[in-house]
């Protein structure tokens, strides 16, 4: 049967063929009457109880964004896709299987040197050994999905799967911040204050430090992802980021009162995290001081070796990730968001390894360690092998 719309014309609708009772189909824009708020279903589409399907059938697979009506849930997101080629794909999946793998060796060798080598149980290394766990983590929520992904030519991540990639990340970044301002608080005693370093950093002190960073990064998670995900979407499912992030959520948000609301929660974090910067910097300030007074020449580049690597992941994580989270949307680009939130979620956890392997000497000699005992026994097991094949 036709229907007539009264703007632009008629529409077939040919649900009285099918013995279905005619729905009411979404006029198109077009003669300047009326307001079409920004929530409402495309011109053309066809509406069933709160949902809509384009006029012509139903949605393809290639759709962008389904736009919903105010109030409605949303059951999945859609993440960025990184290219539309299959060969380019599957060269994003080659490259992030790199990274991963460099960063899961990495961080698991400091790991086991750490808790294998008894030289290496100190305040320091108990830290570093915490900040590996970290990274092994927060890398470990975002990668492997993302290659996925790019592997199957997928895009969809369910609604309770983008909840738990949201707070891990949250949890396992934000523990990783207070952890980094322990690590310069120890730092500091080991160096301003070496005759106070055993009394202000025992072993329960250490355990109680790296717990409060753990906790602290958990309630924070809680918080921003329980008041992220009580606001309503109408904006589609689609995220321009490939991985659940917070600005990319806040974007499908149905009025400004509910982003605002969470905008504020971002304000009193960055705030919290501004003043763990600032107490970070003071610490090096003071570091730097005491270690131009030492006469040594060694032992000057010793503290440098150790410190420098801290506040340069420091300055990395905390610039990108704050301008990731405060920038205003002037400025929001796919390529933009794309660059800043690899540099904070991707580039510290792959890097971290990396850098405190080649700066700290006893590290290198415990990995080097490590790693001779284990192909001192690949070849005895090759060889035991070879001589007795029954052993097989």
């Amino acid at each position: 049967m036709l229907v007539h719309t009264g703007i632009t014309g008629p529409y077939w609708d040919d649900s009285s063929a099918q013995g279905r009772t005619p729905s009411p189909i979404i006029p198109c824009a077009g003669s300047g009457r009326g307001f079409r708020p920004r929530w409402a279903l495309p011109c053309g589409a066809r509406q069933h109880g709160g949902a809509g399907v384009a006029a012509g059938g139903r949605a393809g697979p290639h759709v962008q964004r389904e736009m919903m009506s105010n109030g409605s849930s949303v059951t999945h997101f859609l993440l960025l896709a990184f290219a539309d080629t299959r060969e380019l794909q599957l060269l994003h999946f080659w490259l992030f299987l790199g990274i991963y793998l460099a960063a899961l060796l990495g961080n698991g060798l400091i790991i086991t040197a750490v808790a294998c080598d008894h030289r290496l149980h100190t305040p320091m290394y108990f830290f570093l050994l915490n900040l590996a766990l970290l990274d092994l983590g927060a890398i470990s929520t975002t990668l492997p999905k993302a290659m996925a992904n790019s592997l199957w030519d997928i895009r969809a991540i369910s609604f309770s799967g983008c909840v738990a990639q949201l707070f891990l990340f949250l949890t396992l970044m934000s523990a990783e911040f207070y952890l980094l301002t322990v690590m310069a608080y120890d730092r500091y005693v080991a160096i301003c204050k070496p005759l106070h370093y055993g009394s202000l950093l025992g072993s329960r002190a250490c355990v109680h430090m790296a717990a409060a960073a753990w906790g602290s990064g958990f309630l924070h998670a809680l918080l921003h992802t329980a008041n992220t995900f009580s606001i309503p979407l109408c904006q589609g499912n689609g995220l321009d980021q490939f991985f659940c992030e917070i600005p990319q959520i806040l974007k499908l948000s149905c009025t400004d009162s509910d982003y605002l609301r969470e905008v504020w929660l971002i304000v009193f974090g960055a705030c919290l995290f501004f003043t763990c910067f600032v107490f970070i910097v003071v610490s090096y300030v003071q570091i730097f001081r005491a270690v131009l007074r030492m006469p040594s020449q060694q032992g000057r580049h010793k503290a440098f070796s150790t410190c420098l690597p801290h506040l340069v992941i420091v300055s990395l994580f905390i610039s990108t990730s704050f301008f990731s989270y405060l920038k205003t949307p002037s400025i929001t680009s796919p390529v933009l968001d794309l660059v800043l939130s690899f540099l904070y979620s991707v580039v510290p956890p792959a890097v971290n390894p990396l850098i405190y392997s080649m700066r700290y000497q006893e590290l290198k000699d415990a990995l080097r360690k490590l790693t001779g005992h284990f192909f001192i026994s690949h070849r005895l097991c090759t060889f035991l092998c070879k001589g007795f094949p029954y052993l097989l």
